[in-house]
């Protein structure tokens, strides 16, 4: 009863107050468009939406890299400022092709410049000149940043185009162990390595095969007070050695040690106020310490599976020759050290500062500094490298962009990047793992964008990947020759204004003999 009450009063106020039945119904017909197209939409657009997040991933970098993380920075270094204008003395086999990636890293993301070299070294081994600066236009001209690759040190051109505030620093190595890996890489390029049937038997008697007039010979002795821009072949006296010593300190602010690298890494990082990541590196130019299984180091032949890959310049040309045989007893380590007497002398000087500036920084600080260092180097080298980071041979690796190039029958060994990387995250650890050669090009070609850019050939891959002038000098230079006269000029004096031996004399019989053969 009390139901059909309400039917009947509910009946009453629809017909009766708001409108017949058919009205009703037609308001609550379009009020349900109205509601389903609402719906419509909302589900439409949010489809939009993620469509076109999906198709920004996809071409836009992480907005969260590893590389952007806290930890990239490390240790805070207080209110210093980034040093950016930097000339680092490319030294020959102290794994300074590392320290010139970072340097390369470093200038490229915040678009520094260049003194970059007209082909890929800076004259060497002539005493470098000012003019061979690709860009030079006169003294400080041009604001240049960085200045790293190969040359022969010398000073007052060297500030014909860096500026006054130059932070200049550079590093060595025991002579020994460079002894060996000069060995490894220029036996086929230096005479008197060329003539030894291995590196203990050059010990005995260097003199049996050293001869000082001919070319590249320079990387059999004293390589590193070569480098340093001085003789290396002037008898060793304590005042001389002294003498250069004190040059050197005068013009270099940090000298880095080979044997220390990762401690070497933190003073430099706190001498330069640079980030962490700044100074993380892998291994590059390395060369294989350890056979495969086509090749024994010191006496089996060249895999040939190297040499049917193509690699390098001289891959081809090594097929049938043996590695170098680098074994050496404590006796002629102890000669090596007296044939290189300068270089075993500056080694032990600044060997000495270097702990002495460590003793200053902490002890303790410095082991946390290197863990942190070597903790991030572990995590990126996961994140960037397939096979766990291990390195690998050049025919291995597939992208030719990051083959390093080979130099006579040492394997150099590269990297290859972990697949699936974010475009952030792939940049940057590309730049970590290109070889110094195609890294260089890729420079040049930012900062000269309109000039040709030479083609390294063959034969100047293997050259310039070991690093020397092997017969000539930066032979893929363009617009820059060098007369025999002018060489013999600027070989009269050191950078340090001390008369040196004139030897290029006998050069031209050299190359006349050599071309006969």
């Amino acid at each position: 009863m009390f139901f059909r009450r309400r039917a009947r009063m509910l009946r009453w106020l629809v017909c009766g107050r708001l409108g017949p039945v058919w009205m009703w119904k037609a308001l609550l017909f379009f009020v349900a468009i109205a509601f389903a197209t609402q719906l419509l939409g909302i589900i439409f657009n949010k489809s939009l939406l993620l469509s076109s997040h999906s198709s920004n991933s996809s071409t836009q970098p992480a907005a969260h890299s590893i590389f952007s993380s806290p930890d990239a920075q490390g240790p805070s270094l207080g209110s210093c400022q980034p040093h950016t204008h930097i000339m680092f003395l490319k030294t020959h086999k102290t794994a300074s092709s590392t320290v010139l990636n970072m340097l390369y890293r470093f200038g490229e993301e915040r678009n520094l410049r260049f003194a970059l070299p007209l082909g890929y070294q800076l004259g060497y081994p002539l005493p470098f000149n000012a003019h061979r600066v690709k860009g030079y236009r006169g003294p400080r001209a041009t604001e240049f940043h960085i200045m790293a690759n190969h040359m022969r040190f010398n000073r007052p051109e060297v500030e014909k185009v860096m500026p006054a505030d130059t932070f200049y620093f550079s590093i060595i190595r025991d002579p020994v162990a460079l002894a060996e890996s000069s060995f490894a890489y220029y036996k086929e390029v230096a005479p008197a390595f060329r003539k030894a049937k291995g590196l203990g038997d050059f010990a005995d008697d260097p003199n049996k095969y050293y001869d000082p007039r001919l070319r590249n010979n320079h990387y059999a002795r004293n390589l590193l007070w070569f480098d340093f821009g001085m003789d290396n072949n002037a008898n060793f006296s304590v005042e001389l050695a002294q003498h250069g010593e004190a040059m050197i300190r005068q013009t270099f602010r940090l000298i880095l040690v080979s044997e220390y690298f990762d401690e070497s890494m933190i003073l430099l990082r706190h001498a330069l106020c640079w980030p962490l990541d700044a100074v993380v590196s892998f291994s590059l130019n390395a060369r294989q310490q350890k056979p495969s299984s086509n090749s024994v180091m010191g006496g089996s032949w060249v895999g040939k599976a190297a040499v049917a890959a193509g690699v390098g310049a001289r891959a081809g040309r090594s097929q049938g020759k043996m590695l170098p045989n680098l074994s050496l007893t404590d006796h002629q380590r102890e000669k090596l050290r007296q044939w290189n007497a300068l270089d075993w002398y500056l080694y032990k000087a600044f060997n000495r500062t270097f702990w002495e500036d460590i003793d200053k920084f902490g002890r303790a600080q410095m082991e946390q500094e290197v863990a942190l260092l070597r903790m991030r180097r572990e995590i990126l080298g996961r994140v960037c490298l397939r096979d766990g980071g291990k390195p690998v041979e050049a025919y291995r690796i597939r992208d030719k962009n990051i083959r390093p190039f080979q130099s006579g029958v040492v394997k150099i060994l590269g990297y290859e990047l972990q697949p699936g990387l974010d475009n952030a995250t792939r940049t940057a650890c590309l730049r970590m793992i290109r070889p110094e050669i195609q890294y260089k090009d890729l420079l040049d070609s930012k900062q000269f964008p309109r000039s040709v850019q030479p083609q390294l050939g063959q034969q100047g891959q293997g050259l310039l990947a070991a690093g020397g002038a092997f017969g000539r000098h930066d032979s893929s230079r363009t617009g820059e020759k060098m007369m025999m006269g002018e060489a013999e000029m600027e070989r009269e004096r050191d950078w340090d204004g001390s008369r040196i031996m004139k030897r290029n004399q006998t050069l031209k019989g050299v190359r006349e003999k050599e071309r006969l053969r």
